[in-house]
């Protein structure tokens, strides 16, 4: 059947019909408001609604109800409403606006919330320019930057498509759409995302145009052109979860965050990030009171990290033992694995926290976890919120897949990264600090920090790696190649020891692994005067998405 598109005026239904101002009371006026606000809390009807709750996804002032302080919510935009057509370009009856928009509070901060309707229209928005707007860059993107306050999304929208075009009744350029204001807001105030079913095109790009993102393990998917698209344009079918959802984009692709197992827990992740977070970079990091002494010494530390250097740990233990109690948020677990980060605090104060993980990857740094180093440098960086690097790293990834993936951009650039962070850096050397890779697990400029445990190697290379390049042909003529090559070793492990370093000033202070707190809390909170002089002011490249 034949689409025919044409421009038209609609003419609003029986239903909708605007009072007649001659016969204007109160009375009717309030009662013609009430119908209009009862019809909004409909969403799509009755059996788009069923649909999606059959589906295992809640409506969107559902997902806002469980975001937001009971009572805060003011809506706007409540009576905004949104055209749909029959398959001959016949206007059908307006239904309310597919953006549920407005101010709340968040555990008692401002907050502007919002969440795509996917009753309505799959939840696609733009021909509300002022309500929602192209690419989903309009009015709550808008009073979040006016306000300087956080915006917190729930997505759910199909994008694009020629619906827009019947609607409008032209073709708009691609080159109109802006994400501007988008971009705007990662460099002033917090902007957290979570996908709660399908994110296609653009609402896949606002996902992760986002300081954390988080998506629901069993309805969420993201991609920039959904099964139809891959099957018209490759003649492949696949289904949507296997081509976008969460095991994909939170272990192979890394574009989103974390997982969730379902609404609740989603949202229950943004509220705790958002918990470390200022309300924009002019303002300070909230302080928390804690009751976890600073000066806590756990000889646990001594157990976690083995005294043979060659077994591994799990550098999880060895941040839970540190932080302020259950104070760690964990950001991107199943993506650049071999690099462990997020958020927590120290004597009340945030703090972002990095640590290689030996147990992937012997802690190496591939293309992943240099991806991942430099996001969240960049992240720490525009909230001026301290960072603390456990270094156990022996280098950046080698190999043939390694170069392949671009390991020498991706780590220099995250070498680059922590070189321009303006926030300050404590770094803490537990066993290995290796050639290029370590030169990005502090930064050299400013008064940073630089401590050392007992445990802790520095050089260009590993030794066993640097033995036998350096010394390969005086190995292979000793009489006992493998005597020699262990006396070689021996000598090189001694001279990478810490203990002359210090002597020569060479790292700050060499310290007892059950000192480690103590010292990280009181530099916090000695650097929260130098944070104050950095409010405002944004990194020199700004966040990346």
């Amino acid at each position: 059947m034949r689409l025919t598109i044409l421009r038209r005026q609609i003419r609003p239904s029986a239903a909708m019909e605007i009072p007649n101002m001659s016969e204007f009371t109160w009375k009717k006026a309030r009662k013609e408001l009430a119908s209009r606000r009862a019809r909004a809390l409909e969403h799509g009807g009755r059996e788009k609604v069923a649909k999606q709750r059959s589906a295992g996804r809640g409506l969107a002032r559902e997902r806002l109800a469980m975001m937001v302080d009971p009572g805060s919510f003011t809506e706007i935009g409540t009576l905004a409403t949104h055209q749909e057509f029959d398959t001959q370009g016949n206007a059908l009856e307006p239904t309310p606006a597919p953006f549920i928009t407005g101010l709340a509070k968040v555990d008692s901060r401002s907050v502007v919330v919002g969440a795509d309707d996917f009753t309505v229209s799959g939840g696609h928005t733009m021909l509300l320019e002022r309500h929602k707007g192209m690419f989903q860059g309009g009015f709550a993107e808008d009073l979040a930057h006016e306000y300087r306050i956080p915006l917190l999304e729930c997505i759910e929208n199909v994008g694009g498509g020629v619906g827009i075009t019947q609607a409008k009744g032209y073709s708009m350029s691609p080159t109109s759409h802006s994400f501007g204001r988008c971009l705007d807001l990662l460099g002033e105030v917090p902007v957290l995302m979570a996908g709660m079913g399908a994110c296609a095109g653009g609402a896949g790009s606002r996902l992760i145009m986002s300081h954390f993102s988080v998506m629901t393990r069993d309805t969420a998917c993201a991609f920039g052109g959904g099964p139809p698209m891959v099957e018209r344009s490759l003649g492949r079918k696949v289904d949507k979860f296997a081509l976008g959802g969460a095991e994909i984009h939170t272990k192979i692709s890394g574009i989103v965050d974390n997982v969730a197992q379902d609404e609740a827990h989603a949202i229950a992740q943004m509220k705790q990030v958002l918990g470390y977070l200022p309300q924009n970079v002019w303002e300070m990091p909230p302080y928390r009171e804690t009751d976890d002494p600073i000066d806590r010494r756990d000889e646990t530390l001594l157990k976690i990290v083995p005294e043979n250097r060659r077994r591994a740990y799990d550098s999880h233990k060895l941040i839970d033992v540190i932080v302020d109690r259950g104070s760690f948020f964990e950001i991107g677990r199943d993506w650049g694995r071999s690099l462990v980060v997020g958020l927590c605090r120290f004597g009340g104060f945030p703090v972002g926290i990095l640590a290689n993980n030996p147990m992937h990857l012997g802690g190496a740094l591939d293309s992943q976890a240099s991806d991942k180093h430099t996001r969240f440098i960049e992240f720490m960086d525009t909230f001026h919120i301290p960072i603390v690097y456990l270094v156990d790293v022996p280098g950046f990834m080698v190999g043939e897949e390694a170069e392949q993936s671009g390991i020498l951009r991706r780590g220099t650039r995250a070498i680059q990264a922590m070189a321009e962070t303006t926030t300050p850096v404590i770094t803490v050397q537990i066993r290995k600090s290796m050639g290029m890779a370590a030169m990005a697990t502090s930064n050299p400029y400013g008064m940073n920090l630089r401590v050392v445990w007992p445990s802790a190697e520095f050089g260009d290379m590993p030794v066993e790696g640097a033995v036998m390049a350096v010394y390969r042909r005086a190995i292979e003529a000793a009489p006992d190649p493998e005597a020699y090559r262990k006396s070689v070793e021996t000598q090189l492990l001694e001279a990478s020891l810490p203990w002359k370093t210090a002597e020569a000033f060479g790292i700050e202070e060499l310290i007892d692994p059950t000192e480690t707190r103590e010292l990280i809390c009181r530099f916090i909170d000695a650097a929260q005067g130098r944070i104050k002089t950095l409010l405002g002011r944004k990194s020199r490249y700004g966040v990346r998405v």
